[in-house]
């Protein structure tokens, strides 16, 4: 009777504790993530050290190389010996060397020009060169200028490109005003449209600009400047575009184009366009500036090899509770069984003392009578 009394909960202390043996780890793990969800750096850490090694590193560098890209390949070199991993000594010379003629005066000019020109930039020479332009305006106007002649033919026109065009035109002239204090959002604007021309922007995240841009920018006024024939001429045009952006609607795009820009200036050129094609709104854009500001030259390295792991956890939060929840609903039932076990065991055990003292008793109880029967037939008659 007493066995079968505890092999319920003996069966069930040894399923909970075999469970454990899975959960618990997972739970602790989870714990770990939960802890860091918000911290883009600690993820970064931890989406590198699960994927970067030696040879993953050599291989990215060499690649990186082969491609031309002497700014992916110095973000995997600046990596690796941030992380300590290896990297052959002929390999780190043929990067510097890479490096360096990637900073020469005459492709650092040509670079500039043309980004100054197409507003595609390349690099750092490339983006300085666009920038400047639309600084100046004129980078501005020219992508107006060359998206609105394709509305006013019926030709299909990136009302993105144009858009942010406006918003840009109205951002220079803010950036006069305060003497550079938007700098870092015009910056970001000039990012996310050079990633536009380039195709090195999100959907998700192009789906996003476009709506907010059709809050912002009075598509109707650009609509009557494009008809007139005014959007190809510069002071029409500037004036027109200006008077099309609702500059006190446009809050959350220049939290974005401003996040943009802080990538670009801790992280690099070539990392913020990275951020843009990772990114799928402006909150994965805040995360990647929050990985730029930690990470620096690195960014670019840690996005291209983990892409968006790098600032989001891939596991959503609710999965991450539950192996919490069910960790901590099996060590209750591991306990609660041992608990039974022993109230059980205790029940046994005082049964059979309260049994052997009843037996005892009745023994006693026997030999008393038995004494006092002996001695009654000893008395003298």
């Amino acid at each position: 009777m007493f066995a079968a009394r505890m092999a319920v909960p003996l069966g069930l202390a040894i399923a909970c504790g075999v469970a454990a043996f899975t959960v618990v780890p997972r739970a602790f793990e989870a714990h770990s993530l939960l802890a860091i969800q918000e911290d883009p750096g600690a993820i970064s850490d931890r989406a590198v050290a699960e994927k970067f090694n030696s040879a993953v590193a050599e291989h990215e560098i060499a690649s990186a190389l082969a491609a031309d890209d002497a700014d992916l390949a110095g973000s995997f070199l600046e990596l690796a010996q941030d992380s300590q991993v290896a990297v052959n000594p002929e390999l780190i010379e043929k990067v510097k060397k890479a490096k360096a003629d990637a900073a020469s005066v005459g492709r650092s000019m040509q670079s500039f020009a043309r980004g100054f020109v197409t507003g595609e930039p390349r690099d750092l020479a490339g983006f300085a060169g666009t920038a400047l332009g639309d600084l100046f305006v004129f980078g501005d106007i020219r992508d107006a200028a060359r998206e609105g002649s394709r509305w006013a033919m019926g030709e299909p026109t990136d009302h993105l490109i144009l858009g942010l065009a406006g918003v840009g035109l109205a951002i220079t002239a803010g950036t006069y005003a305060t003497l550079g204090i938007t700098a870092p959002a015009r910056a970001g604007l000039t990012l996310i449209k050079a990633a536009r021309a380039t195709g090195r922007i999100g959907s998700r995240l192009a789906v996003w600009i476009g709506r907010s841009l059709r809050e912002v920018v009075d598509w109707a006024s650009v609509g009557r400047a494009v008809s007139g024939g005014g959007i190809g001429q510069p002071v029409l045009a500037v004036r027109a575009m200006r008077t099309a952006v609702k500059a006190e609607k446009a809050q959350e795009l220049m939290r974005l184009v401003g996040d943009v820009g802080r990538v670009q200036a801790r992280g690099g050129t070539q990392a913020a366009l990275e951020g843009l094609k990772v990114a799928q709104g402006p909150r994965d854009v805040s995360r990647i500036a929050r990985l730029a500001a930690s990470k620096g030259g690195k960014t670019r390295a840690i996005l291209k090899l983990a892409g968006r792991a790098a600032i989001m956890l891939t596991i959503g939060s609710f999965n991450l509770a539950m192996w919490v929840f069910w960790a901590f609903l099996t060590v209750l039932g591991f306990v609660a069984s041992l608990k039974r076990m022993a109230e059980r065991a205790t029940e046994h055990y005082c049964a059979r003392r309260k049994l052997r003292r009843i037996r005892k008793a009745k023994q006693n109880g026997w030999t008393r009578q038995c004494f006092r029967s002996s001695a009654h037939a000893l008395e003298p008659a």
